[in-house]
Parts: structure tokens; C-alpha cells; sequence
């Protein structure tokens, strides 16, 4: 059984009487790949913030072990922070700046008596060279940092990070500023380097890919709650609401009707689902994947629509079709032309039922999309004068 290594409890967190984080309480294991999850302005950082000790909460506690550390400055804590800003020294080489800590004389206490203490240099310079090895910088030493790439610059960051051996690493959206490539290569070696050096990572990001491809255990956040946690699958596969079944992935989300268990109508007629211990006849929300919608001829189809807008994505077609008023997204590798009706089938494991909640009619109907790639596939559309597209402003 994972031990348990930082608790959060009760956490409420006020700037200037709002209110940005509302009693918020989370573990976090030892060991743990733990994602905080959710649009700007969520909470996240927040929340890392009061971990490291850069905020006190205005009301809750924080405990270490099971220690209360409220009031314990982030130097004094076992946690090291990288932000999205590496803020590494650029008159040092690669080598002193993941030194830099190290030479820090530490206060340590013999026979009763507090004194100023440094590592030897020795010890110093094999720690470095471990700590370059393991993210991939060995030979890297006498570089300049204004000859790294963004990637390796990230690097040192997380070796200088993880040289003075936290417990727990906090990242705070490190891969924000780097192209998509290298982006997913390092997420590949952010997950290397924390299993293979065993200690608990903390990551803030609003990217859902990143949370789903590094995370053990991600927790989604919005308006300062938390909305859901669990492991990547279950997130995605069993998401609670609506607004975490938006967030994580593209989902179309319909009204229903739940009659009984198994059982479930939206557009006027039942389907089977794998869902149950809803009350008979609750209103409910009904999500269904767009990977997970087969495209049939209509006359084999449980339901029947009009595409209304395609778009290329290069391993799928993004197909936009209209249901009785209500659009959906499909994603499917075969190319259906605008103006084609078709049918869909539904197996029982394509949909998943969620309790009616607030965000219930907020998402799940792909109009304004459809009106997007209409712009985007209209050659004789262009901007409006002002910049904004189509007379939107600055909705996205």
C-alpha cells in the first residue's frame, strides 16, 4: 500500500474576499506521479504554491508526514519547485548552476550547538554528475546555458531541482514553452526520471494530454473545487460530470432519461448501457466518445443524421454531423462528404451516464464547431476589420 507523504486539509484559499480555493482536501503518495488538472484560473497553482510554501492558505491545513507546515518557509521544507520561467544563471555553466544549492552552507546542530556547514567539494561534484547522467546531460558540464536547447535548458532546471534530494518535485507547467515535439519527448523523460528515482511529483498543467500520458493520478480542477480524481483511465472513461467529460477529451453530451438500469432514451429512443443505481426515470447526462461512434448506411442505423462540416486531421476526419438540431463530433477515418446523411450505431459500452449537475447544458454540442470549420473551409471568407473572426470578439 502507497504511504502516504503530504495532506491537504480543509484548504481555503481568499485574495482580496474571492475565494480561490474552496475547502480543498487531497493526499498526496510517496512515489506518486500526481497531476493537477484544469483551465487557467482553477486553482492549481494555487494549491502547488501552498505545497511549497510560497502561499499559507487563509484557512486548513497542510501536513508533511503528518506534521502541520503552514508556517514553514519553503526553504525548510523537502520540496524543490520548477517553474514554466527555468531561471537558471546565465553567467554559470551547466555544471555550476546544478551546483549552485549544494554550495549553500547548511545549519546543522552538534552536541546542542548550531553552526554553518558545506559539502565537500568532492561530494558536490558526484552528486552533479549523477544528477546530469540521469537527465540525459553527461558531457554537458562546461556548456554555457546560451548554448542549450529549450529541451536541455529544462534539463538542467530539473537536475538543479532534484540535486538537493526533495522528497517531492513540484512542476509548475515546465513544458509550456517548448515546440509540440519536444514537448512530448519530454514527457516521456519526465516520467523516466521520477520512476527511476522514486520520489513524488506534483505537475500543474491545462494540457489534458500531458496529464493523461505522464500522470498515475490526476485531479481536475474548476472555480477552485475538485471536480474529479482518479487514474487517467478512469477519468476519461468514467468521467463524473460534464465538465470533466469536456475537459478530458472531445465528448458529445446529451440529455436522457434514465428508465431503468441498463437502460437509458435521448433523441426519443432506448439504448442499452452498462450504467445502473440511477432512480427510474432520472433526467441525466449521456456521454458518448467520437472515436467511439460507428458510421453505418442509414437504413442500418439506430440513428440518423446530416453531415454538416469535415476537417482533416491527419489520422482522422473530424465529422460534424447534425441530429435532430443537435450536432455531433465524429471521428472516423473514412471521409464522409457535407450534405450526406448517414447512420450511426451505438454499442452498450459507447455510452457512459452521469448525474445532472451545474454544468449540466454547457458542452457536448458541436454547433459553434461547426460554424468554425464552415470559416475555415470557406475560401471567400476573411477577418473582419477589427481582427475579431466571424463578428466573435474574444469568445473561444
Amino acid at each position: 500500500m502507497a504511504k502516504e507523504l503530504i495532506r491537504l486539509v480543509d484548504c481555503c484559499m481568499a485574495f482580496d474576499d474571492e475565494l480561490v480555493l474552496d475547502h480543498i482536501n487531497l493526499y498526496f503518495n510517496d512515489s506518486e506521479f500526481l497531476t493537477l488538472l484544469g483551465p487557467s484560473g482553477c486553482g492549481k497553482t494555487t494549491t502547488l504554491r501552498i505545497i511549497g510554501g510560497f502561499t499559507t492558505p487563509t484557512s486548513g491545513e497542510v501536513l508533511f508526514d503528518g506534521v502541520r507546515m503552514n508556517d514553514i518557509p519553503p526553504h525548510l521544507r523537502q520540496v524543490n519547485t520548477v517553474f514554466q520561467r527555468y531561471a537558471l544563471f546565465p553567467h554559470l555553466n551547466v555544471f555550476e548552476n546544478v551546483a549552485f544549492g549544494l554550495r549553500i552552507p547548511r545549519t546543522v546542530e552538534e552536541n546542542g550547538k548550531k553552526s554553518k556547514k558545506k559539502l565537500p567539494e568532492k561530494e558536490i561534484r558526484q552528486r552533479v554528475l549523477e544528477m546530469l547522467e540521469i537527465v540525459s546531460l553527461k558531457g554537458f558540464e562546461n556548456r554555457r546555458i546560451s548554448e542549450l536547447s529549450g529541451g536541455q535548458q529544462q534539463r538542467v532546471a530539473i537536475a538543479r531541482a532534484l540535486v538537493n534530494r526533495p522528497k517531492v518535485l513540484l512542476l509548475d507547467e515546465p513544458l509550456a514553452a517548448l515546440d509540440l515535439r519536444l514537448r512530448k519527448d519530454m514527457q516521456s523523460e519526465l516520467k523516466r526520471i521520477q520512476q527511476q528515482l522514486g520520489i513524488t511529483f506534483i505537475y500543474v498543467t491545462h494540457d489534458q494530454e500531458e496529464a493523461l500520458a505522464m500522470s498515475d493520478t490526476i485531479v481536475v480542477m474548476d472555480q477552485g473545487k475538485i471536480q474529479q480524481i482518479g487514474t487517467p483511465e478512469d477519468i476519461y472513461n468514467e468521467p463524473k460530470n460534464a465538465f470533466v467529460a469536456d475537459f478530458i477529451g472531445e465528448s458529445n453530451i446529451l440529455d436522457g432519461i434514465m428508465h431503468q438500469d441498463y437502460v437509458v432514451e435521448f433523441f426519443n429512443r432506448k439504448f442499452k448501457c452498462l450504467d445502473k443505481g440511477f432512480q427510474p426515470m432520472e433526467p441525466v447526462d449521456v456521454v458518448i466518445r467520437p472515436e467511439d461512434v460507428d458510421i453505418v448506411p442509414v437504413e442500418k442505423g439506430q440513428l440518423r443524421g446530416t453531415v454538416t462540416a469535415v476537417t482533416f486531421k491527419g489520422v482522422h476526419y473530424d465529422t460534424i454531423v447534425d441530429f435532430k438540431g443537435f450536432k455531433w463530433l465524429i471521428q472516423t477515418t473514412d471521409y464522409h462528404e457535407v450534405g450526406k446523411e448517414i447512420g450511426i450505431v451505438l454499442n452498450p459500452d459507447d455510452i457512459h451516464i452521469m448525474h445532472k449537475s451545474q454544468y449540466s447544458g454547457m458542452f457536448g454540442d458541436y454547433s459553434s464547431y461547426s460554424e468554425e470549420y464552415d470559416e475555415i473551409n470557406d475560401p471567400t471568407y476573411i477577418e473582419e476589420e477589427d481582427g475579431n473572426l466571424g463578428g466573435r470578439g474574444d469568445e473561444e
